[in-house]
């Protein structure tokens, strides 16, 4: 698994958390470990740290990784962990949200993130909910996966009503190549990305409640932050980023009342190596804060 995940934008994810000796540690998606294991190993502060992933493959990789540390390690979604470690009074000096979906989420073809690997229609971040992509594509009407399309795809609309009357003409859709070479059929001309791409976007987005998930999230990350904490966000689409900077922007125009500063007016994108490394890393954004004083 180490070789299958490569941790985005590290060295620029370690410059702006810039981990101390001892400093309490946060990850609120914290995957196969990568981001987690470099800034632990300055840190050196297990006991006062907290990982938090819902993907239980995630979840039973980290424990093992960290099998004899004194590390918390949480299956739940961010949002819940978040509420639960406010209600205990935990605050950290730094800590990480890599929003998204994983490598290994996308290469292990029998999750259905993928529209490249046979796969059921599936797509859920964490295995124990009940909405799955099949459920989308073959119970939601043709308005409301048009409308999906629309919001979280960001597919034009005459596309996105395009694919879903085509969908629904085709019910029932079980596989995932299925529906990537229904979609690819309706286009036609040369297309730099397979059109699927943002269709299998909008659907997965909707299975996980993304967008819901980081919304709710984000207005309670000061409180989780030790003053002069340091907080890194990473995104992988314009939605997510969005939601992110009109946060920070929220959180930094109130002078001094403000609760955090901004350390990059723009965000932080992966430099020609890491591009050349990691392919999927040409979308990461990172953006980060400091708590103010």
């Amino acid at each position: 698994m180490e070789k299958l995940h490569i941790p985005v934008l590290l060295s620029e994810v370690l410059a702006g958390l810039q981990p101390q000796l001892n400093d309490k540690y946060l990850d609120l998606t914290a995957g196969y470990g990568g981001h987690a294991e470099k800034i632990l190993d300055v840190t050196q502060n297990y006991k006062d740290s907290v990982l938090i992933d819902r993907d239980e493959y995630a979840y039973e990789y980290l424990k093992e990784k960290f099998k004899g540390r004194s590390i918390t390690i949480l299956h739940s979604d961010f949002y819940s962990s978040m509420l639960q470690l406010l209600e205990s009074g935990k605050t950290f000096d730094i800590v990480l949200a890599d929003f998204g979906v994983s490598s290994p989420q996308l290469d292990m073809g029998e999750r259905g993130f993928s529209f490249t690997k046979e796969a059921p229609l599936d797509m859920r971040m964490d295995q124990r909910q009940k909405l799955t992509a099949d459920q989308i594509v073959n119970r939601w009407s043709e308005r409301d996966l048009g409308d999906l399309f629309i919001k979280y795809g960001e597919i034009p609309k005459g596309s996105a009503r395009m694919y879903a009357r085509v969908i629904v003409h085709h019910r029932p859709i079980h596989s995932t190549i299925e529906l990537a070479e229904l979609i690819r059929t309706r286009i036609h001309g040369y297309s730099k990305t397979h059109p699927a791409t943002r269709v299998f976007q909008a659907i997965r987005i909707a299975v996980n409640d993304e967008l819901g998930e980081i919304e709710r999230s984000l207005p309670l990350l000061p409180d989780l932050l030790n003053q002069n904490g340091r907080l890194a966000i990473i995104t992988f689409h314009s939605l997510e980023d969005r939601l992110v900077k009109e946060f920070l922007k929220s959180e930094t125009s109130n002078g001094e009342e403000s609760r955090l500063e901004v350390e990059n007016k723009k965000p932080i994108t992966a430099g020609n190596e890491e591009l050349f490394i990691n392919p999927r890393s040409r979308s990461a954004k990172l953006r980060v804060a400091r708590k103010r004083n």
